[in-house]
């Protein structure tokens, strides 16, 4: 079963989400915990990247490789729907090589409990 991918939406959701547990590495910090009102069967993440990294060419270019990870880590590795996740880009990963990246994040993913 393939899961829908939903961005946080509201600033609240994101304020809430920085309160919470934290899991950090060279390439990201990932905000996760459980948000009111949320469905349980879609996957709810959003990316961030800050305008410090590059210019907008460079930005989406991590939020491309972050999208592109998360759709394999649904497939490959078991993630908690029930919680809700804010991934911080950090300047590494532009010069880092994409396998590199996807392996430390899976890792990441798989001590979330």
């Amino acid at each position: 079963m393939r899961s829908k991918i939903i961005a946080l939406s509201k600033n609240e959701e994101f304020k809430t989400l920085l309160k919470m547990k934290k899991i950090s590495n060279k390439y990201v910090t990932i905000f996760y915990g459980n948000l009111e009102n949320k469905n349980d069967k879609k996957f709810n993440i959003s990316f961030v990247t800050k305008r410090k990294i590059g210019n907008a060419v460079q930005r989406n270019k991590i939020k491309r490789r972050l999208k592109n990870i998360m759709n394999d880590a649904i497939k490959k590795i078991s993630i908690k729907l029930h919680y809700s996740y804010l991934v911080i880009a950090k300047p590494t990963m532009l010069k880092k090589e994409f396998n590199n990246i996807k392996e430390t994040l899976f890792q990441e993913f798989k001590k979330i409990k």
